[in-house]
């Protein structure tokens, strides 16, 4: 299992279109095989900030994705942020 997580910095007043951007590409995402959880959100301190999460079961499943994603095409620069993948080794519930 892999996580992306992180987030990317555009002008403020851009931010919400490039969520709203995306909506189409998260609807897809989250119906493609190997996908846990797929989210690009406005953050709700810095409004110049988008987080990014992403859930795979494999690299696999997430390399099928990134052939078939179409992103949309947007004339929205990033300023910055920091995303990271993560390879999960083990899993376990949160409150157990």
């Amino acid at each position: 299992m892999l996580i992306i997580a992180g987030h990317l910095l555009v002008a403020p007043d851009q931010r919400d279109t490039f969520v709203a951007q995306h909506l189409d590409l998260l609807q897809r995402g989250r119906q493609a095989p190997g996908c846990h959880d797929l989210a690009i959100s406005a953050d709700a301190v810095d409004p110049g900030r988008v987080n990014n999460y992403e859930c795979w079961e494999s690299d696999t499943d997430l390399a099928a994705w990134r052939e078939v994603a179409r992103p949309p095409a947007l004339n929205i620069p990033f300023l910055g942020g920091d995303m990271l993948t993560y390879h999960i080794a083990r899993t376990a519930a949160v409150f157990d």
